[in-house]
């Protein structure tokens, strides 16, 4: 196994992967499923694309059993104002969950932002999505009292199911 920053050409793998495992009839397979409460996709390739484009300095990190192989696990990191880095979008393909994977890309996350100096990671959760927050503070995150608001309107980020949805923000000293 390996972690190797994402390619151009991995981005339409990436997607379909974030979307497997986020939402989706796969999703229910793995413990990080959204699909209870959002529809639709969590990411596209325009977005993806744009993304790395607009944010200076951002990667998505791509586990994989080779250098050309499938990403089967990805993260999101992604350079912050006063050394903090945004780590999300933590992915490990639905069928190989509940092996420390996502450990693994949690940690590969901190260490990439560590080297280029970074001292505080960033994450934002759903709020309610109660094993995955429990999940994140057993590896140091912490909710910091601050929300940010879900995206409603904007399919890139999916269909919303109930209202109310916001984001806890976490943070943890790197």
């Amino acid at each position: 196994m390996l972690i190797v920053p994402a390619q151009d050409h991995d981005l339409p793998a990436i997607v379909a992967l974030v979307n497997s495992a986020y939402r989706g009839k796969s999703a229910e397979q793995g413990w990080t499923s959204e699909s209870h409460i959002l529809g639709g996709q969590r990411t596209d390739l325009q977005t993806l694309s744009e993304d790395l484009t607009n944010k200076p300095g951002s990667t998505v990190l791509t586990l994989r059993e080779a250098p050309e192989a499938a990403p089967f696990g990805c993260v999101w990191v992604e350079p912050l104002p006063g050394d903090v880095w945004m780590i999300g979008m933590v992915t490990v393909d639905p069928q190989r969950q509940a092996g420390g994977l996502g450990r693994t890309l949690l940690e590969a996350a901190e260490s990439h932002a560590r080297a280029k100096g970074g001292k505080t990671g960033k994450m934002t959760v759903i709020e309610g999505r109660d094993s995955l927050i429990a999940w994140y503070g057993r590896r140091g995150y912490a909710p910091t009292g601050e929300t940010e608001p879900f995206p409603y309107g904007d399919p890139r980020f999916g269909a919303p199911k109930v209202e109310g949805l916001r984001f806890l923000v976490l943070k943890k000293t790197l």
